[in-house]
């Protein structure tokens, strides 16, 4: 840091993150698995991910939280999305390269995508 310009440029930064993590009237809540299963899987990249494309996107209305175990940890790193009035759809093994198109197909254009959800993946495993 060379500057007090710099330094208020992250704290901006910051703020910003973390009212998207903390939006207490938010419509939709994105909840990513931190357990030490998700931890030690890679949630905490894509945690990082989704704050990241929410802020490049400045999308409002959208809180991203963490939570504990969620109870699939060989399906790990599993996020959960709750749209009111909607079932929540759990997206599992999730990557950060996964993330702009769960923000762009689900959070915006309101349409699951099908082939990173839990039971996208039970039918593999069956397969």
């Amino acid at each position: 840091m060379k500057s007090l310009e710099e330094l208020k440029a992250i704290r901006e930064q910051m703020k910003k993150q973390l009212d998207i993590r903390d939006q207490s009237d938010s419509n939709i809540r994105v909840a990513v698995g931190m357990a030490t299963c998700g931890i030690a899987a890679g949630a905490k990249p894509v945690l990082a991910a989704f704050l990241q494309e929410i802020d490049r996107r400045d999308l409002r209305g959208i809180s991203v939280t963490q939570t504990g175990c969620i109870g699939v940890c060989r399906l790990e790193p599993v996020v959960e999305v709750y749209v009111p009035g909607q079932e929540k759809v759990t997206y599992v093994k999730v990557t950060p390269e996964m993330v702009p198109t769960i923000v762009a197909d689900h959070l915006v254009n309101r349409q699951v995508v099908t082939r990173f959800t839990i039971g996208a993946a039970e039918q593999e495993e069956k397969a």
